[in-house]
């Protein structure tokens, strides 16, 4: 049976029909919908854990137990769970493991564009490289056979463009189906990892990659495929697709699993092809591997230095650059070879990406562009919080963050006073132990903890505050202003997200402090079914505004400046758009004229 589906689709029904059990992750674009695909098949248990290593130490237990089990994550969350990825790869499992990856070429959504094949040459374990939905969904089931044939972890690494992508998919509905363990493993040697048993344990993976390089040679998903022998290519992944569009009649060596290489296939087919080349997204990864080989792989007119490549390895490929890097290299000829192809000068508009109307992070965010203190951002929705006209963040570097780099310049002396940000999700995946060090160690840091009720960046994904699982099970809400008051700050207050004069108010009270403080601004994200519900739209009264431009000051998509000008100052007045405006009020909050009301009603003026 034949089913259009995604990447992130099929590596959720590859792990159904591989029979997993368990699965656990964290919400990362690009790979959030693989656990919540996964989840709604029956049989099975899946969850949101609070951050990336938590949820790969879960698929270990559960893999220890004798279930097959995955752990999910965007690229830069394996940062966060190496830890457990090199002590699963020390001891091995009883029952099939795989990591799942997805890599961001071009940092769609994320900070860095990190090659993830790299952590499994440094883990010494396998690593998959699907091409489309059809390989996500094979190689899936592919990963647990190998993971206990071999006793490893793999590590299944996607790209943005395979996640996202969808293709016809063939399934089938039977599921494979372990047998169950009786009992959990008493094996102190394989499993304790003190030093005596970890360095028993090392000769051991050394010993079992060089038995996956064997293995590899007639692994079914590396293949040959021989056109015309002037030209060779060894590929895998996504860049498979761009090998075959853009050079339709050179001989193809496509890896599935791109490590541990099949050397001795590499080798023959560098043997029956007039010259080779390499082309993958990102690192050139394969190339050193088949370069360590002792085998020349051509790089054009660059080929004389070796700090040169083909291929650009920054950025996301795609046909048009692999095509055009190929003409500089002398590959093709002349572009009017290929019939249809052409460069295309349009040029579209950018839209740079902006808090959304009715966010309720919007008041904090004013609030600290009007202080002009130092703030130190954090990943999610917030961190749009740098965009004009707020400019209200002025470093961020990875989840969690924040707190700690604001309180690494308090403690080194900066004579401002920092403020920190950070969301509800980011708080509970790593921002509890940033905020005890805060404590611990006395520093000055206001921290905000922009609570939206949802992991809203990703695509509201429930956490530890919502009361709600992935499953959609009832269950504790984990309530933030209790936390922080059981570390021992005394200096904690929640607040309404859209109340600016009480943001406004605290935020400059704690100035004046020099003990740590933490302040909750809680309102449910603008976008979820509910607060939708509640949409009343504003209205901007001509006769009133001026053309101040204050409400344009809290960068909402719904205000903009009118054609009318104010008779005096020649200013435009401001027009809301229903369509768009949410009845947030921040925007009537900060204007000085009462000019900003709901259809015929008047509100209070608020003193900003």
């Amino acid at each position: 049976m034949k089913r259009l589906l995604s990447g992130n689709e099929a590596v959720a029904r590859g792990a159904w029909t591989a029979g997993a059990v368990v699965g656990s992750g964290y919400p990362g674009t690009p790979s959030t919908e693989i656990l919540e695909t996964f989840a709604l098949y029956p049989g099975v248990y899946a969850e949101w854990a609070p951050n990336e290593k938590v949820a790969l130490d879960v698929a270990i237990g559960a893999a220890y137990a004798g279930r097959r089990a995955f752990a999910t994550m965007k690229h830069v969350g394996l940062n966060v769970a190496a830890d457990s990825l090199f002590y699963a790869a020390m001891t091995g499992i009883e029952a099939g493991l795989v990591i799942v990856s997805a890599d961001d070429p071009s940092m769609h959504s994320s900070q860095n564009e990190q090659d993830n094949r790299q952590y499994a040459k440094f883990a010494r374990i396998p690593c998959l490289d699907p091409a489309d939905s059809q390989e996500a969904h094979d190689f899936t089931i592919s990963a647990f056979n190998l993971s206990e044939q071999f006793d490893t972890p793999v590590l299944l690494r996607l790209t943005t463009r395979v996640c996202h992508t969808s293709t016809t998919v063939e399934i089938t509905e039977q599921r494979f189906t372990p047998s169950e363990r009786i009992k959990y493993p008493r094996n102190i040697a394989k499993y304790v990892m003190v030093p005596a048993n970890a360095r028993r344990r090392h000769g051991v993976i050394e010993h079992r990659i060089q038995e996956v390089s064997q293995y590899a040679e007639t692994f079914p998903h590396n293949r040959m495929e021989m056109r015309s022998p002037r030209l060779g290519i060894i590929t895998g992944g996504i860049a498979y697709q761009y090998a075959r569009e853009v050079f339709p009649d050179a001989s193809i060596l496509k890896l599935g699993m791109v490590y541990p290489v099949p050397s001795k296939m590499i080798k023959q087919f560098a043997s029956m092809v007039e010259r080779l080349i390499v082309l993958e997204e990102l690192d050139p990864f394969i190339e050193h591997q088949v370069r360590l080989l002792g085998i020349d792989v051509y790089r054009g007119n660059q080929d004389l230095d070796s700090s040169k490549s083909i291929f650009p390895v920054v950025g996301e490929l795609n046909a048009q650059i692999v095509r055009v890097s190929a003409i500089e290299a002398g590959l093709i000829q002349d572009i009017h070879d290929h019939e249809g192809f052409q460069i295309s000068g349009v040029e579209l508009p950018q839209r740079p990406p902006v808090l959304c109307p009715g966010c309720p992070h919007r008041g904090a965010f004013f609030v600290l562009s009007k202080l002009k203190v130092p703030v130190n951002g954090d990943i999610g929705c917030y961190t749009l919080g740098l965009t004009e006209p707020l400019n209200a963040i002025h470093t961020c570097g990875c989840m969690g963050a924040s707190i700690g780099v604001a309180h690494g310049a308090a403690v080194a002396g900066d004579q401002e006073r920092h403020v920190a940000v950070v969301g509800d999700s980011t708080f509970f995946h790593t921002g509890i132990p940033a905020l005890i060090n805060v404590l611990y160690n006395r520093s000055n840091v206001i921290t905000i903890i922009m609570d939206n009720r949802v992991t809203g960046m990703t695509g509201h994904q429930d956490n530890p505050g919502t009361g709600k699982t992935l499953q959609g099970k009832e269950t504790v809400e984990v309530d933030i202003e209790k936390v922080v008051k059981a570390l021992g700050f005394t200096h904690v207050k929640t607040v309404n997200g859209y109340d600016v004069e009480n943001i406004e108010k605290t935020l400059k009270e704690w100035m004046k402090m020099t003990e740590p403080a933490v302040l909750i601004t809680r309102e449910e994200c603008a976008l979820l079914p509910e607060a939708r519900m509640k949409y009343v739209p504003l209205e901007v009264i001509e006769e009133k505004c001026n053309g101040c431009t204050m409400c344009f000051r809290v960068g909402c998509p719904a205000i903009s400046k009118s054609e009318k000008l104010d008779p005096q100052y020649q200013r435009p007045l401001a027009v809301i758009d229903p369509a768009l405006c949410t009845g947030c009020e921040i925007c009537a909050q900060v204007c000085p004229r009462d000019a900003i009301l709901f259809r015929n009603q008047v509100l209070p003026k608020a003193e900003v």
